[in-house]
């Protein structure tokens, strides 16, 4: 199913981003998103942040299920693409082993800080991602819904002729 993009009739996604700030801050104990917001106006300051937020569902291959404007501008994908993405195709073939391990980590611990990887862009452009945190996604009844990762670090890497 392809989700519409967010905006206000749709709240932001605000349950989504509630399950985002919730887990993050329950594992972490740092704050998510902006001080002093909530509701419909912190998913939207969250959509709209300088700062990459994304997260992926709990599918065999998971797929990105949220995307902010940041993520979609880095990765240059619009939203219904981002969307149906499969999230190990962020990163090139070489190195999706090593997200893997990442994420299997995450698994076990519940999240994970400062993080620093490779990805890649829909137009073949490459670029470092650092100081990544990622995390589980559990909802009020402790039932698992997938990972988040939130960074405002990357560097484009110049390839050398």
């Amino acid at each position: 199913m392809i989700r519409p993009v967010p905006d206000a009739s749709n709240q932001f996604y605000l349950d989504h981003i509630n399950l985002l700030r919730q887990s993050y801050e329950r594992l972490t104990g740092k704050t998510f998103g902006p001080s002093g917001l909530t509701g419909v106006a912190l998913a939207q300051a969250v959509y709209e942040a300088p700062y990459v937020v994304v997260s992926h569902g709990i599918e065999p291959d998971p797929i990105f299920n949220y995307a902010n404007l940041t993520a979609q501008k880095l990765f240059e994908f619009p939203w219904v693409e981002f969307c149906q993405l499969p999230s190990r195709q962020s990163a090139e073939l070489p190195n999706q082993t090593e997200r893997q391990q990442l994420l299997d980590t995450v698994s076990r611990q519940g999240f994970i800080e400062n993080y620093q990887g490779i990805r890649i862009a829909k137009g073949g452009g490459r670029f470092w991602i650092k100081n990544v945190t990622v995390w589980n996604l559990y909802d009020g009844e402790g039932i698992y819904r997938g990972q988040g990762a939130i960074y405002s670090d990357w560097e484009n890497i110049v390839e050398k002729l």
